[in-house]
């Protein structure tokens, strides 16, 4: 019996203009270009045409974090060397710590002090925003303990923090206060995620009214997007390659309204990568969807057998990314490979502020 050969991290690459990553979205958000793949076949639509594309009947699902504003740039004391640190807050642990992707981290130690905020002329705000390092993880996620905690601490990091751009548009420009606008779905509704769900960054009140008057009802998941949906892939083969878990919850109500959507026959159209990910790890083999409240880690590369999802709503994202690879096992790689090439000669707007693309599980 043959051995398949391993699949290849560079078997996901393309050529990808960087004039054609997009550094602000268009206006109105529904007016994005939107690729529909069916079949095989491409067709160049808007995000407003969205209910025309789908049925009565069908639901989508959709999910809705926040935006965390972690604490960003500060000084951090390490023994006698004080240094400039940046820290992306990950995750909640405990009223008082979060776990944190640093630069540089590998010159922090535990019982290390870091204090977040500066002022106008670069001194350190000693007292406003202070934590101790506890813990270093072999994932490069740092443990910190602050010395607020609860309302407290999150009241601090807001007035700290910024708006946690994706390094694809953060290295072109910095954060402003129409990204505290730009970069957030109406469907938030939780605190806790370092990025926006950006499928649902094409919607507007006027779409979700086209889509309830087309018979499409919407029903709510929660995923926490951690950090790692920023990490590349290094690894040369797929299979090395190790996702950041992420927490997430399908509600009861959530996950009986889908299932009755199935049995009536219509479809599940996910808006967005993380909405899909989270329906398919509470999804049980015969497509199933149950209750869940717990981390995933799940990591989907062609020959995954999709449970739930039969539509995905889904930004254009980057050469050799998970999420290359997740579309491409959705709809088929052959396929998204011949998609993005015309979204590329086309100017489709790629990542997180650009247009969006409606797939067709093949």
């Amino acid at each position: 019996m043959a051995i398949a050969p391993p699949m290849l991290t560079a078997d996901f690459d393309f050529h990808l203009p960087e004039d054609l990553i997009a550094l602000r979205p268009v206006s109105p958000r529904d007016s994005a270009r939107l690729m529909v793949v069916r079949d095989g076949r491409i067709e160049d639509r808007i995000v407003r045409d969205l209910a025309d594309l789908l049925q009565p009947g069908d639901a989508s699902s959709s999910t809705t974090p926040g935006s965390s504003r972690p604490a960003s740039t500060a000084c951090a004391t390490a023994t006698a060397l004080t240094v400039p640190v940046e820290a992306t807050l990950h995750q909640r642990t405990a009223p008082d710590r979060w776990t944190a992707f640093m630069k540089p981290g590998k010159r922090l130690k535990p019982d290390d002090r870091v204090m977040f905020g500066k002022t106008a002329d670069g001194a350190c705000l000693v007292g406003r925003l202070d934590a101790r390092v506890v813990d270093k993880g072999e994932d490069g996620l740092i443990t910190l303990a602050f010395d607020l905690a609860g309302p407290a601490l999150d009241d601090a990091i807001r007035e700290a923090g910024v708006m946690p751009l994706p390094p694809y548009i953060a290295a072109k420009r910095p954060e402003d206060d129409q990204d505290r606008i730009d970069y957030q779905t109406l469907f938030a509704r939780h605190d806790g995620s370092v990025a926006a769900p950006t499928a649902g960054l094409h919607f507007t009140p006027e779409l979700m009214a086209a889509l309830a008057a087309r018979g499409v009802s919407t029903h709510a998941v929660t995923l926490h997007v951690g950090a790692g949906t920023f990490l590349p892939v290094k690894a040369d083969n797929v299979a090395d390659h190790r996702m950041h878990a992420e927490t997430g919850e399908v509600s009861p109500e959530s996950a009986a309204a889908l299932n009755a959507v199935r049995a009536a026959g219509g479809r599940i159209v996910c808006v967005g990568t993380t909405s899909l990910r989270l329906l398919e790890s509470a999804a049980d083999e015969d497509g199933v969807i149950r209750p869940y409240s717990d981390a995933t880690a799940i990591f989907i590369t062609p020959g995954y057998r999709f449970r739930a999802a039969d539509v995905l709503m889904t930004n254009f994202h980057l050469p050799r990314s998970t999420l290359f690879m997740l579309v491409s096992a959705f709809a088929g790689t052959e396929t998204m490979k011949a998609a993005y090439a015309h979204a590329v000669d086309t100017g489709y707007r790629f990542y997180s502020y650009g247009d969006g693309s409606l797939l067709f599980r093949a």
